[in-house]
This record gives structure tokens, sequence and C-alpha cells, in this order.
């Protein structure tokens, strides 16, 4: 069956609203807007403005929510200004009294959003927020939000290794402070809860590198620098040097248009390239002795120079020396921060981008580390098991992590503080069946475990950006990625049932004691301790 309906379109000045011109308290915004503590870093967010210079700066609360709002819909930046502007919602969300047609920022004001907003700020927020779901306060009048609030109870929920509080350390002192004091040893609280630990890499935007290709782009920009310092040289007094800038194309596109081209005709062709951009650098030189000005040239194009010369300087030891690694390599001209990640995935055995840790405690993940430097993961298990005991007052009973982790130290670690480690003892297998059946089914069982955070990474990659880092500064990016990991819990806030809630807050209420994580995070944004912070690149 099928009903026609009216010819024609209904005018918009006719179409009914059925919410009558308010919100509906309903909706995910408005229940997200509750939330999140914007009033608590409020302040620490105006330090960064001069009092009484220059416009007005955008609101907190606008700068965090617009960048959630991106993050959440999966929209480009120009594509998050049309929402906010067309959503009454979304101008709720931000903080907004009242609707507005007009846009209230241009898109322009993302780039500074996730420059103001650091990694260190976009994690003690990631802490305000667990705070808020684990321990709700009494004078909270929405019920739902309430629940919501009580549903991480259990110590393995919270943010703890990811947070950036610069006491952690000195945690681990009092712990070591406490075992040698026989009499507190009634003091420790049992070990409890799961600590799940991964790593992973998150691409950057960037086109497959290549040595041939990086140093072809290099020669290209030495060529229009090389034309730009000799205009900037007064009444031209030196002839312009010849850069043979065709002739280089032609041989570049020579190799680069092979389907298959060999080894050595790519080494052919890699010092080609060199011998160009070394006489191109030369010619630089000479310029500047002329009297051609470097000052006159754009920022963005004397930090080019120095990439380029640092490109030239790493290509040419690599090619002398038959290598294809070297340290602080540079893959992209345009990110020279941007380094290759060895992960050893059988689909991409090398990856472009970022190296971050994470931790999963019941269904929640937080951002433990983040380096565009390459690093072993495994060095870093100590420090967030400190980090699960400075918030819940305890370690937990088990952790949950890759064989890099089981490392001789880290098992020496955990054994002398009751913790288990997940997997296979080292050494020879046992000969005892029963005992080698028990230790395997103890495996799977810890695979079974650890196996979430590898779906969160998923989803953080497939559902959101964490897959490509879209932001080309290297602080932008760690605001990136670091807001994809707040995202993913508020997602998870939404998402969990009220009845699940309800038994979590009976759970909290016999077991646990909260643990003030919000004043941590505060104190972790404090200017004295932001450069103490783990969690800084």
């Amino acid at each position: 069956m099928y009903r026609r309906s009216c010819p024609g379109q209904l005018s918009f000045e006719n179409f009914y609203l059925p919410f009558g011109g308010k919100l509906s308290s309903e909706n995910r915004w408005v229940k997200l807007a509750k939330l999140i503590p914007w009033e608590a870093f409020e302040q620490t967010y105006a330090d960064q403005f001069s009092e009484g210079m220059g416009a007005p700066a955008k609101s907190f609360r606008m700068a965090l929510g617009s960048l959630i709002i991106k993050e959440r819909l999966g929209t480009s930046d120009e594509e998050t200004v049309e929402q906010i502007r067309e959503n009454p919602y979304l101008q709720y969300f931000l903080g907004l009294s009242e609707y507005q047609e007009r846009a209230p920022f241009e898109a322009s004001m993302l780039v500074h959003f996730r420059k103001r907003l650091s990694l260190n700020v976009i994690a003690a927020i990631n802490e305000a927020v667990v705070q808020a779901i684990l321990c709700p306060s009494a004078d909270e009048a929405e019920p739902a939000s309430a629940s919501d609030a009580s549903e991480e109870s259990p110590p393995e929920t919270a943010a703890q290794a990811t947070s950036p509080v610069a006491n952690a350390p000195s945690a681990a002192s009092n712990h070591a402070d406490d075992d040698d004091d026989d009499d507190n040893d009634s003091d420790i609280p049992p070990n409890a809860g799961q600590l799940i630990l991964d790593a992973t890499c998150a691409p950057a935007d960037i086109r497959y590198p290549t040595d041939l290709d990086l140093l072809h782009q290099a020669r290209k920009w030495s060529e229009r620098l090389i034309d730009e310092l000799y205009a900037s040289i007064p009444g031209q007094m030196v002839c312009k040097p010849r850069t043979y800038r065709q002739i280089a194309r032609r041989r570049y596109l020579a190799i680069a248009r092979k389907r298959k081209p060999s080894r050595r005709l790519i080494r052919k062709g890699i010092a080609q390239q060199l011998r160009y951009l070394r006489r191109n650098l030369a010619h630089i030189d000479h310029l500047v002795e002329a009297g051609a000005a470097l000052g006159r040239l754009p920022t963005s194009h004397y930090r080019m120079l120095l990439v380029i010369a640092e490109v030239y300087r790493q290509q040419h030891t690599m090619y002398e020396h038959q290598t294809h690694s070297i340290e602080h390599r540079i893959v992209s001209l345009h990110q020279p921060h941007v380094r290759p990640i060895v992960r050893g995935k059988a689909r991409t055995p090398v990856e472009f981008g970022a190296k971050l840790t994470a931790s999963c405690v019941s269904g929640w993940v937080f951002l433990e580390h983040l380096s565009w430097e390459n690093f072993n993961e495994s060095t870093g298990l100590q420090q967030q098991a400190e980090q699960f005991r400075t918030r819940f007052g305890h370690y937990p009973a088990s952790i949950h992590a890759d064989q890099i982790y089981r490392t001789r130290d880290n098992l020496k670690w955990c054994k002398q503080r009751g913790m288990r480690l997940s997997g296979p003892p080292l050494g020879r297998p046992t000969q005892d069946e029963r005992l080698q059946a028990a230790l395997k089914q103890q495996a799977r069982a810890d695979e079974a475990v650890r196996v979430a955070i590898e779906g969160k990474f998923g989803q953080a990659k497939r559902r959101f950006s964490l897959g490509r880092v879209m932001a080309k500064l290297s602080h932008t990016a760690h605001t990136a990625i670091a807001i994809t990991f707040l995202v993913l819990n508020l997602e998870r806030w939404l998402r969990c049932p009220l009845p699940f809630l309800l038994w979590l807050v009976a759970l909290t209420l016999v077991r646990f004691e909260p643990v003030n994580l919000l004043q941590q995070g505060l104190n972790c944004m404090s200017r004295q301790q932001l450069s103490l912070c783990p969690c800084q690149a």
C-alpha cells in the first residue's frame, strides 16, 4: 500500500515544530552538556589571554564543545560550523543562551581552539568527566545524570592510567616506603580490578613517503626558494643561478612512472636528485652572500628551507651508508614531526604518525603516553600501575597486556606487589599436564579480557578520527588525538543502560571509596606541573 503525499512542497513557514520552541531534556547534547564540568576549567583556560588587550576570546565551553562536536559528527571544520549554525541543540551545547542564525565563529577558529586546548588540558578534562561519572555530586538535580555518574563506580572504571597527574611518581616512592615499613602493611588495601594496556599508532594525513619522491619534493621547493631569494636582491646585481629543473623533473619521472623499478634504478635516481638538491642549496648560500634577505621570506618558507637542509643531510647519510633508517627521520616536508613507526603488522608493517599507549578499565579508555618517536611501550607498565594506585588507593589485581610487556623486570615488579601479569610464565613449559591445561585456560581467559582495548582502538579508528589525523601541526594533532579518547568515553556514557548503572552504584558503595580525580586533574594543569606530566610527548 502506498499513499501519495500532497502535491507541492509545504512552505517552511507552515512547517510544524512539535517541541514548541523548547529543547528536549532527552536530547543527547543536552545530557552531555550536564556531564562535562565546564566551569571547573574556565579560569585555567582564561589565564592564557591578556587582560584588557585585544578582542574578547571565545569561551572555554565554545572551544571545547566545538571540538567534541567535530569529533562526534566526523565532519570537517567548515561542515562543523554549518552544523552548529543550523542546530539549536548544538548551540545550547556550546553555551549560547538563545538560537542565532549566524554562525558563532568562523571555521578557522577551530585551529586556534586546538592550539589553546593542549594535550594535558584534554587529559585533565577526561579525568574530570570520569570523576563526574564515578562520584556524582549529591546536589545534582537530574536523576539520569546521577545514575550515569555512578555507572563507573568500580576503581577499574576510572581514568587512572591516563590522567597526567604530576605526582604519580611520588606515589611509587611512597609505596616503596610502605613496603619497607612492616607496621603499615595492614593499612594497604587489597588489590582489585583489571588494567588493560596496549599501544597503537595514529597515522597522520600524509602521502606515502619514498626517498625518491621526498627528494623530488625538496628539490622543487629549493627551486622556488631560489626564485624568491633572487627577486629580493637589490638591483639583481648577480646572474640568476641555473637549476636544471626541467632535466631533473624528466629524470625523476622516468623512474617514478615505471611500474616496478629495480633497486639499482631507484638508487641511481636518488643519487641524481641528491646532486640537484646539493647544487640548489649551494646556490641559496651564494644568494644570501650576495645580499638576499632570508628575513623577507615568509615564516613557512624559512621553516621549509630548514627542513629541506635536514632532509638532504639525512638522505645523503643513508645513501652513503646504504641503509634505510636514521634517527629522527623526516618523511614529510609539510609535517616534519611525523616519524615512521614500525609496528610489525601484517597489513601495514610501517605506519607514519604518532605512537600512543592507552589503558582500558571496564570499558573506559585513557591516553597514557603520546610521542612522535617510536618507543618501547613495556617501559611504562610500572608507571601506569602506580597511577592506578594513586587514583583508587590500591593496585589492580591483574594487568592484561601483550607479550612485549612481559619482561623480567615487569614480572618481578608485579609479583612483589601482588599483581598478576597476563600471559604464560617465562622459561620452559611445565611437564605437568594439569598445570599446563590450567595455564592455557588462564591465557585464553586473559586474552578475552585484553581484546577489549583492541575493540576500542577499532572504534576510535573506524568511527572517529584516530585512523587518520587531519591536524597538520604537532600540538594540534596531540589535541585531536586526546579529543578522540574523551569522545569515546562520552559515547559509552550515553549508551550505558540504567540497570547496569544501578548495579555499579551498589558495587561501589560496598567495595570502593571515591577519589577526587577532578582536583588531581586541576592540579596537573597548573603551569608548574605541566612540564612534569608523564603524558607529555
